[in-house]
């Protein structure tokens, strides 16, 4: 009997504590960085709660809350290249609800966990393999930055439709496969052993050009000299030169005098 009694008295003393809490704390808190998604009976309302604490209705008001600050999001995704390479792309994408749309996002497609597995992540795939189609393996490396802008204008269009705006996207890393980063490693390596080639060839036709030119030019100055070398030139540089001493070359009283000797 007093067990019963007891029993009463407890279920008596939850209720009232229950009732008072519906009375008196028909308060909900939104926290900084965050919106209160305000439901009617389970029914999505157009007000949405900003930071602060307000005044609802107790079991006909329920809210959730979104965040609505920056977040992080790192996808890795394979796509092909218009050569048919595989092109594997991690990427991190900053984003975050539009706060003034959170109520829709929620309606629409639930929670950020849900955002992410169903909007985001297959957006970021689908768009990388739209965009790296349109371009070939050499060309997605030569051109990174068109790439990233490309993918940047449609997945800012993509995502805005889902109420999420996208704060910043970086292709972190594009990396191909073994077999075609081997490919690319020796075709670089012949590039510089072709220019190397290249190069040592250039030098040799310089040098047979330099060696011939300079053969011209002597050739060129011996005919001048001996175009311009005349008897009486020929006397004066052997005067110039004579160390006087006579000759000593006699021949039927004929003085012979050797001037080759003294010439240039």
């Amino acid at each position: 009997m007093i067990d019963r009694k007891k029993r009463h008295f407890l279920i008596k003393l939850i209720l009232t504590l229950t009732l008072i809490c519906i009375i008196f704390f028909p308060f909900v808190l939104v926290n900084p960085g965050e919106r209160g998604v305000l439901m009617k009976f389970g029914e999505v309302q157009e007000k949405i709660l900003p930071e602060g604490l307000h005044l609802v209705i107790p079991l006909v008001n329920t809210v959730h809350k979104l965040t609505i600050r920056v977040q992080k999001q790192e996808i890795s995704a394979e796509a092909s290249s218009k050569d048919l390479q595989e092109v594997y792309t991690d990427v991190a994408l900053n984003w975050h609800i539009i706060p003034e749309e959170a109520n829709l996002i929620f309606q629409e497609i639930g929670d950020e966990m849900q955002v992410v597995d169903k909007i985001i992540n297959p957006a970021v795939e689908e768009i990388l393999k739209a965009v790296m189609a349109k371009y070939t393996a050499e060309e997605i490396i030569t051109k990174r930055g068109e790439v990233k802008s490309k993918v940047d204008d449609l997945l800012i269009i993509r995502l805005k439709n889902y109420h999420v705006t996208v704060d910043d996207i970086s292709l972190v890393k594009i990396h191909f496969s073994e077999v075609f980063t081997d490919a690319v490693e020796a075709k670089e390596i012949a590039k510089q052993e072709a220019k190397r080639a290249e190069f040592i060839a250039l030098k040799a036709v310089k040098e047979a050009e330099a060696k011939v030119n300079l053969a011209k030019g002597e050739a060129e100055a011996q005919r001048l000299i001996k175009e311009t070398l005349t008897s009486d030139i020929i006397r004066k540089q052997a005067i110039e030169k004579w160390d006087g001493v006579l000759p000593k070359i006699m021949n039927g009283g004929e003085l012979k005098f050797d001037v080759s000797k003294y010439i240039n």
